[in-house]
Parts: C-alpha cells; structure tokens; sequence
C-alpha cells in the first residue's frame, strides 16, 4: 500500500495584497505585486503572478494566474503543470541514453545495452507492427477460443494475468500486514474498462452515461478489427458482464481501509469464501500453491460475487471477455487501426486528449516499463548530481527532527501513543535518490523485431519475479519507483520513505535557490510522505510494518475530529460543475499535504539557526516558503481527465491542494496579512491544525 505523491494515474497521463499590515510581511507584499523578474536565489516563478487576484482570496491563482491564462494543455497530454513539464523534460534525456545504446545493433548480447536498445529498436519499427496487424497475438487468441467449459477459466486466467492481461481479479505480492517479515499475496479486484464502477452504476450522470455507451462502441470496433462476426452481439454481452462485476465492486472509499481488506484465508478455504469457482485450479496455474499456506483476499464479497457472475454468464461472453481484454492490453503495440482506435477512446473520450505522443515517447515509456531500473541507473549516471543528494540527506534529516519535536507538544495525542509515535519515528528508512542495488534483467530476452513478444516476456519476468518472492526474506532494498520518476512514496509495510532521483529538480528542488523556496517544495513533499506514516491509513502500523492498532480509544476520537473537518473542507470543492472533490477518498492525501506544509515550515525554522531569512525580489522567507508549495501544484486538465481524477484519485486537484492547505497554517495567515473576510480565511476554530 504505497502512498504517492501524486497519482500513478495522473503520471501515466501525463499539475493582490491590499490588506494595510505594520512590518517586514505587509511591505514585502506590496512589492510583490510589481515584482520584476526574480533575482537569482528566489525560487519563485514571479512571472506568473496575477496582480488582479489578491492573495489573500485564492493564493492558487495569484501565484500562477498568468501561467494559466497563457499556457495551453500539450495537445498529446490530459493534463499539464509541473509534475508533467518535469518529466516531459526528462524524456528527451532518457531518449538520449536509449538511443545511444539502440544506434549499436552489435551490443554484446545479454548486456543491459542490448537489451534497451533492442527493445526500443522493436517498438519504434512501426512499419513491421503495421504489416503484422493482430497477428502477434493470435495464439493468445485460439487459447481463448478453443475454451470448452468454466472450468477452464482459472488457468486461463492465471495465464493471462502473467501477460499483464487485465482481469476481474489478479494478485500481488507484498509484506503481509500483520506480519511484515513475510511476504504474501493478495488477491484483489479488477476487470472493468473504464476508470470505475461508478461509470456503470451512475445512470443520472449524463457525462459518464455518455462514456459508458462510447466504450461499447469502442469495444465493438475493436473486436471487428479482430475479425469478430458477432462484434455488435459479443460488445453488449462484455458491457454487462462489467456491469455485473461493477455491481459488487467495493468502492474507492472502501478500499481505503486497511483493516478490513485484510482477511487472511487458507488456501484450502478459498472455495468457502467464494463458492463456485475452481479456486485451486487458479492457484495451482498461477504458481500460488506450491509457494505459500494462505492468502490475502483484499474483498471478499467481490469475490462471492464474482463467482456468481462466472456462473450466471455464458461461456461466450467470458471468451469475448477475455478477447477484448488481451487486446486492449497490448493494441497500443499493433499496427495502426488498433493504435488509433485504442487511443481515440481512452485518450480522447476519456481524457480529453487531441492528439497521441509521438511514437519516441511512446517508446521510451516502453522501455521505462520494461526494463526501468536498467535505464535508471544510466540515468543517474549522467543527471543527477552527488551534492543533490547530499543536500537532500540534510533536509530529510531536519524534517525527521522536526517531526520529533512536534509529537511531543500534539494537543490530541496521549503520553502512551506519543512514545509508540516516537518510536515509529525512529524506524523510518530514508530511501533517496537511486537503489543500493540495481534490478537484475539478465533473464529477460529482447529481439530487436519482436515487440510484442518483448513485452510478453517482460511482463512474464516481472510476475515470476514478484511470484518468486514468497517463502523468501523481505528485500528492504527494493525500490517502487524508478530514479527517473518524477514523484515520490511512502510504504507502510517498510515504513520507508522514497525520493527518486528525477523529482530533485526545480520546482521542487533548486539547488541555486534560498532554502526557503526548498523547504516549501521539497521539504513539503517530505513531510508529506512522513506524515502518511501518521495519517488515518499509515498510522494504523506500527514501526515495524504491521498492522496494529497501537493508538488509545481518546486518540482515536480526537484524530477523527480533525479529519472530519478535512473531509467536509474538502467535499465542498468542486472542480467541475456537478463534481465536487470526494473528501473521504482524498482525506489522507489532504491530511499529508497539511501536515507536510506545517512541519516543512517548522524544519525551515530550524535550518535558519535563529538567523533572519533575507528577503528577496520583495518577498520575505515565509513568503517564498509558502509559495514554493503553490508553485508545485501549478496544474491544468481536462474536462473528461478532471472527472476519472474525483473518481478515482485520492489525491484533490492541484488548484485545492494549494489553497485548501495554506487556509489551514497559523503562519500563512501571518505571512500575507490574511483577515476575515477574505476568501482565503477560515476561522481559527475551523482550521485543521494536526502537527
């Protein structure tokens, strides 16, 4: 249960002054206004202010109200701010590194070189995926084709799941919560085509209405690609096959809680959890069995009902079923028409994008999937700079300090807890930059004219490779992201926190900057992941990576008190007309984003050794704290991207993040001279203050 930064989702798809006020703060905001340029060491992107807005009644838009009336949404992107530029800016540099090795056909074989240029070599051969068409996956096909009975559906669902196939329940392997010195797998729901049940299930939503009947087309005219004759027939039944299983999803919000998506089931017990279906036929197929006792069922009522829905289902549907999942899986590799007609769908009606990336990008991103750390560690080799860590290192240490410092004066916390707290504190793991210990990819083969069956051959790698942990030691080396990431985590099985190297860069990371723009970007985004270790998820386990509850009944209610008031502050943004932010989805991202901001200014503090900041292009040091954290969160999207983001992220569009957070710090208030009246105040009652 990695805790991100910003969504996987959103990645993929890739963010005045007028009060009178005594002092230093009311006259640097004054300048600020007619601020010119920045001076070096600012940090701030003073270009893009909107003097016409004051500060105090939306801090998101004066900050980059220029930026946003001037700057378009790339016409290949869903949405677009500083998370997106980042890692549009780095893909030409992985494209460098990849093509140096692609430009050398006579690379050793076997060699990290061979494999990255190869694999890259055979996607951006465009013109052999277009005269093969679909026939890179026809066995795949005739497997599906010659199923004769039910029965057979457990194996060939566990052979699918290894192509990265996407299926009504699938596995993954990770630390089992109540024992994190064992890994476990954990069987979880899935096998809808679009973002969430919701799309289903909301028949009064005109929008999601609309892209439920674009997605039966879609799966229409894929299949007639295919060479189906019953497309239209076969397009209706795999519609309500997904209604029924979105019937008895659990919902996102659901899924959030981690106690009660932990049930520990016997293998030989599957059977009883959800009756019907030939469980150890699947286990059996997928490598389970031989490898441990027991599993993690993540939903057991989906599970009952999914054995339902097998059962209650033709076996023409399922085989339909199967057949449009396979290729909506890997058409983004066949020849054009699937390309195209994969793309116009969910680039398009579901995101809003115009027109698809390049294919070089799309490449890269294959190769980043592939063989991620491979490219990596190349990567670092040449973009990221040993004194970045270093400094890095620092910060991380002041948070951690300041973290300490602060749960020992927490009005809503017990002694008791406090020292199990401290306690957890002590065992968080750092992890920043790069791994100590690179992947290994010997195993995978890459043919410089197979793409398809590379990319079969790596996810096949990947699922042995997660498979193979079980019965093995915890590695506490492992990575979730790659170096070249632009984001960040926190896994609370490892109570580890992770800063790739590619997010050290501005806006996050300046290293010609004052550290008060730092703090406020950086510095933020650690506290951010720190505090998921203490949010209403992450402090349910303990220092250790189990699942515990170590908190007293008393904390229990006062911690629900303030998060009560997070979750109503935040229900009641709305992004889009007829959408408003979920706030019990997004609450923990939003407890990590308050929490982040107060303890990063309190580190900020501390690095000032009770000197005073120096102000500089007019703004004072508390000043271009805060706005180092508004700028990051500098982001635009699309209407049909904005909507699948309040359905499933939990993470508050960009514009809330930044607002919605600054109302909540006493010394936000102070900096820009916020009053009652303005748009930016909350009432201190009202205000959300958890460290």
């Amino acid at each position: 249960m990695n805790r991100y930064l910003l969504s996987a989702l959103t990645m993929s798809l890739l963010t005045a002054f007028t009060h009178a006020h005594a002092g230093e703060g009311a006259a640097a905001a004054k300048t600020a206004l007619t601020a010119k340029p920045a001076a070096l060491g600012s940090g701030i992107a003073v270009d893009y202010f909107d003097p016409s807005v004051r500060v105090q009644d939306d801090f998101f838009t004066h900050l980059n109200g220029k930026w946003l009336k001037t700057t378009a949404i790339p016409a290949d992107k869903a949405s677009w701010g500083s998370f997106a530029k980042l890692q549009d800016d780095t893909q030409p540099q992985l494209r460098a590194i990849i093509e140096n090795a692609a430009k050398s056909p006579n690379q050793a074989a076997g060699t990290d070189a061979q494999r990255i240029g190869d694999f890259y070599a055979s996607f951006m051969n465009e013109k052999k995926a277009n005269a093969l068409g679909l026939a890179p996956l026809n066995a795949e096909l005739a497997r599906i084709a010659a199923i004769k009975s039910r029965a057979e559906l457990p194996a060939m669902m566990a052979h699918l799941g290894r192509l990265g196939v996407g299926l009504p329940y699938d596995f993954g392997i990770h630390q089992d919560a109540k024992d994190s010195t064992k890994y476990v797998a954990d069987i979880m729901q899935g096998g809808l085509g679009l973002p969430d049940r919701d799309y289903y299930l909301k028949k009064d939503d005109a929008k999601l209405a609309d892209a439920l009947a674009k997605y039966g087309v879609y799966v229409e005219k894929m299949l007639a690609l295919a060479g189906s004759k019953t497309a239209a027939a076969d397009a209706k039944a795999i519609l309500a096959l997904e209604t029924e299983l979105a019937k008895v999803q659990w919902t996102k919000v659901q899924n959030r809680d981690p106690v009660k998506t932990y049930n520990k089931v016997e293998l030989a017990k599957m059977a009883e959890v959800a009756p019907g279906y030939d469980w150890q036929s699947y286990l059996d197929s997928a490598g389970i069995s031989s490898k441990a006792g027991y599993v993690i069922v993540s939903q057991p009522s989906y599970l009952k009902g999914f054995a339902d829905v097998v059962n209650k289902t033709p076996l023409e549907s399922w085989k339909a079923y199967l057949q449009i999942h396979l290729i909506n899986a890997y058409a983004p590799l066949l020849s054009k028409p699937f390309v195209d007609t994969r793309f116009a769908f969910y680039g398009t009606t579901l995101s809003g994008v115009t027109e698809m990336q390049p294919r070089w990008k799309r490449a890269v991103g294959a190769v980043e999937t592939s063989q991620g750390e491979s490219l990596g560690k190349l990567y670092v080799a040449q973009h990221f700079p040993a004194e970045r860590k270093v400094r890095m290192e620092a910060m991380v240490k002041n948070l951690l300090a300041a973290y300490k410092q602060s749960i020992d004066t927490l009005d809503w916390m017990s002694p008791e807890t406090k020292k199990e707290a401290q306690s957890k504190l002590a065992k968080f793991r750092p992890k920043i930059g790069y791994p100590n210990r690179w992947k290994d990819y010997s195993a995978l083969v890459v043919s410089r004219d197979d793409l398809v069956g590379n990319v079969m051959r790596s996810r096949t790698l990947e699922s042995n490779r997660e498979l193979n942990k079980l019965g093995k030691p915890i590695d506490r080396e492992e990575w979730g992201m790659t170096p070249q990431t632009i984001n960040a985590y926190y896994n609370p099985e490892m109570n580890e926190i992770v800063f790739p190297a590619a997010i050290l860069q501005p806006p996050f990371f300046d290293a010609k900057a004052d550290d008060a723009v730092n703090y406020g970007a950086i510095g933020a985004v650690i506290g951010h992941e720190i505090s998921h270790g203490f949010d209403d998820q992450g402090a349910q386990y303990d220092g250790d990576g189990n699942l515990r509850d170590w908190w007293s009944a008393a904390d229990h209610k006062n911690f629900a008190a303030k998060t009560q008031m997070l979750v109503k502050q935040y229900s009641a943004y709305s992004p889009l007309p007829g959408y408003n932010v979920n706030g019990e989805l997004t609450l923990g991202e939003n407890i990590a984003d308050n929490s982040g901001v107060a303890i990063a200014y309190k580190a900020y503090k501390l690095s000032l050794n009770g000197k005073k900041a120096p102000v500089i292009s007019g703004l004072t040091g508390d000043q271009r704290f805060f706005m180092g954290f508004g700028q990051v969160w500098r982001m635009k999207m699309r209407e049909p991207q904005q909507i699948v983001q309040v359905k499933t992220d939990p993470h508050s569009p960009g514009q809330f993040r930044a607002n919605g957070t600054m109302m909540n710090q006493p010394a936000f208030y102070e900096a820009f001279n916020v009053k009652p009246g303005d748009k930016m105040y909350l009432a201190p009652k009202d205000r959300v203050i958890i460290w």
